[in-house]
């Protein structure tokens, strides 16, 4: 709830063994930018598509700030997160050392998955949906 994203919430939790919070997350502009919630949101305004123009897109994402609160201390750790990581996240996942990731719902990027199962990082998928 506290992203301030226009098109997207999405919150991101780095827990350890002890099933203690490591960090969290959310999405939203760096420090000090005007937020998308004040400005209306870039990529709407250039009709770009969910999942692509990460790089137009002035927003860090959940997973990223929970991984930058954590530092070191992701090692071994689960990453919870709202939606599937994409493939920037998925690549910084890997490299925190964190060694599982639930996701709860689905995003339209889905190359972050096929990275985190091909460096051996648990994927597992709650399907509320289906309950």
């Amino acid at each position: 709830m506290r992203s301030t994203c226009v098109r997207h919430r999405f919150g991101a939790v780095v827990v350890n063994g002890k099933h203690e919070i490591v960090a969290t997350g959310y999405n939203g502009v760096v420090r000090g930018a005007p937020h998308c919630t004040e400005n209306g949101c870039i990529k709407n305004m250039r009709g770009i598509a969910s999942g692509t123009g990460h790089e137009i897109c002035p927003a860090v994402h959940a997973e990223q700030n929970a991984l930058i609160q954590a530092g070191r201390n992701a090692v071994n750790c689960a990453l919870y997160v709202n939606a599937f990581p994409c493939k920037i996240c998925a690549r910084l996942i890997v490299n925190s050392g964190i060694v599982r990731v639930v996701v709860s719902d689905e995003y339209t990027d889905k190359e972050g998955l096929e990275i985190l199962k091909a460096a051996g990082v648990e994927v597992m998928h709650l399907d509320y949906k289906e309950k």
